[in-house]
């Protein structure tokens, strides 16, 4: 049998650490012992003006619900339904360009690739399903588009932060 010497303890506290600390610390912060994150060179607000345009009604908090009025939810649904078919339409023109790319490579000559390439309309009763990651479609790519299509506002870019809340007048007194 072994007989385990006791040991006279040195702390203080019910619930006061007595190892050493310095066995715990051995590794060194290094570039794979923490997560780098993406970070998009936009700003809150920014981001708040284009998750409202891609995801509409469901990018609202419960409490931001609530508190918007009738008029707002229906023009932010608006803006969000112009704003997937803009995105469909982005889709279905990459995905063509894509796959134009592949039939000129494969068959050069072939009459079929020469009709694909001239009829490559978009559809706007197709729904694309594919994800933007497949396609090759970034962050940037859309708000760029939706800045020429009117659903972001054209100074999307130099907006810092948010106005204050208070209602905007149509004739404001300077």
């Amino acid at each position: 049998m072994y007989i385990m010497a006791k040991t006279k303890s040195t702390r203080q506290g019910k619930y006061q650490f007595v190892g050493k600390l310095s066995d715990f610390q051995k590794l060194e912060a290094n570039s794979k012992s923490f997560m780098k994150y993406e970070q998009d060179k936009y700003t809150a607000y920014q981001n708040y003006l284009y998750k409202r345009a891609l995801y509409g009604l469901k990018s609202l908090s419960k409490e931001e619900f609530d508190k918007t009025c009738k008029q707002k939810r229906k023009r932010i649904s608006r803006v969000y339904l112009r704003g997937q078919k803009v995105i469909n339409r982005l889709k279905q023109e990459s995905t063509n360009a894509y796959s134009n790319l592949i039939f000129k490579t494969l068959f050069p000559e072939s009459p079929l690739t020469d009709w694909l390439i001239s009829n490559s309309d978009t559809d706007d009763k197709f729904k694309n399903t594919l994800n933007f990651a497949d396609i090759g479609i970034t962050k940037d790519d859309i708000v760029q588009v939706f800045i020429e299509e009117g659903i972001l506002p054209y100074n999307f870019m130099d907006i810092q932060d948010q106005k204050c809340n208070l209602p905007r007048l149509k004739y404001q007194s300077k």
